[in-house]
């Protein structure tokens, strides 16, 4: 098994620790401790490994999917390399729609081919068509982020069963993770909803402003889950318990409360970063999340070289477009707390003035 090395991740290891402001972060700002009960008891294994049954059910529930149908993992990076671990055979085949979160691609790629379906600029529209050209007879799961990461699309809901229908005709799976969509006001029924063909990832990192838990879930069939958790006993066993504790809460009374403070939040500063793109003549897609992918500013040669100079002369760290295919467009986050998001706005303007 070789995987390639995790670009986005190692850009962020070199400039984030020394930089003032995180101006690529991909989630909404992390909610204080203070807001939850903290003592779980016992700091033991939970058991059953896979998460405590009742609240496995209560998930499950929102897929129309049993407790047996849900396995509670260390956020959405363990539940997706466990479901490619479960869905690819010896020499497999994955198609995944990109650009995308390179996990996504780098993970299959490690345990046999991919066929990326490229979605286009401006409006990064999902094409059907060639996600069924790209099916072969050998092809396990085709893979969808939606809404996506780094460019907002969120695909409708008749573009994700026309892939589902793909998937199913094809003997294959269709993976969709699901990290951004309750960010949405109304958001589509999940994709495990649809069929047994289906496979949900998801946790409470990016809508829920708690990534620091690094609890997830992957929902599917009885069979899948069985052998995604089968590979779990090989990386992190259980979930851990003070973030399965803390999960029953936020997924409990606080729930709406939660949400509805983040999608606020993720509103208003879409509209702020809107103004920033249309005064500096740039150009996005409208994000569904907290995440915009944006044209690169003329006098800048590259994503790499802006996004470069933008650390280096405001300490301000935003992720470079190349390390997602797209050297046109650089990542934006807006989901931090309002006064970092305006001081950060106000550095990357200046390097912009300066260099037109």
């Amino acid at each position: 098994m070789d995987i390639a090395e995790f670009g986005l991740e190692r850009w962020f290891a070199k400039y984030e620790h020394e930089a003032d402001i995180m101006l690529a972060e991909s989630g909404i700002r992390s909610l204080d401790a203070s807001r939850f009960d903290l003592d779980p008891g016992k700091l033991g294994y939970v058991i059953p490994t896979n998460g405590d049954p009742e609240f496995r059910a209560e998930v499950g529930e929102r897929y129309g999917r049993s407790a047996d149908e849900v396995l509670f993992t260390c956020g959405t990076q363990e539940a997706n390399f466990l479901a490619f671990a479960s869905l690819m055979d010896d020499d497999g085949h994955a198609i995944v729609v990109t650009p995308t979160y390179q996990a996504l691609h780098a993970v299959p790629e490690s345990f046999g081919e991919v066929t990326r379906v490229s979605l286009e600029p401006p409006s990064w529209e999902l094409d059907v068509d060639a996600v069924a050209d790209a099916v072969r007879p050998e092809t396990d799961v085709i893979v969808l982020n939606n809404p996506n990461n780094p460019t907002g699309r969120y695909h409708p809901r008749e573009k994700v069963e026309a892939l589902y229908d793909l998937a199913e005709d094809a003997d294959a799976h269709l993976l969709c993770d699901e990290v951004y969509r309750l960010l949405d006001d109304d958001p589509i029924p999940p994709a495990a909803s649809l069929g047994e063909r289906a496979v949900s990832t998801t946790s409470l990192t990016k809508a829920y402003g708690l990534a620091g838990l690094r609890f997830g879930w992957l929902v599917g069939s009885e069979d899948v889950v069985e052998e995604a958790w089968n590979w779990k006993d090989y990386t992190t066993i259980s979930p851990g318990i003070v973030g399965q504790h803390v999960a029953k809460q936020a997924l409990g009374d606080q729930e709406d409360e939660i949400l509805s403070e983040n999608r606020d939040l993720a509103k208003r500063h879409r509209d702020r970063v809107r103004a920033f793109v249309d005064d500096h003549d740039l150009s996005w897609y409208d994000p569904v999340g907290v995440n915009g992918f944006v044209s690169v500013p003329d006098g800048f040669d590259g994503s790499r070289e802006f996004c470069r100079t933008v650390v280096e002369e405001e300490s301000v760290v935003l992720a470079p477009g190349d390390l997602f295919g797209y050297d046109d467009y650089f990542r934006i986050g807006f989901g931090l707390p309002t006064d970092e998001l305006e001081e950060g706005l106000a550095r990357v303007s200046a390097c912009i003035e300066r260099r037109r």
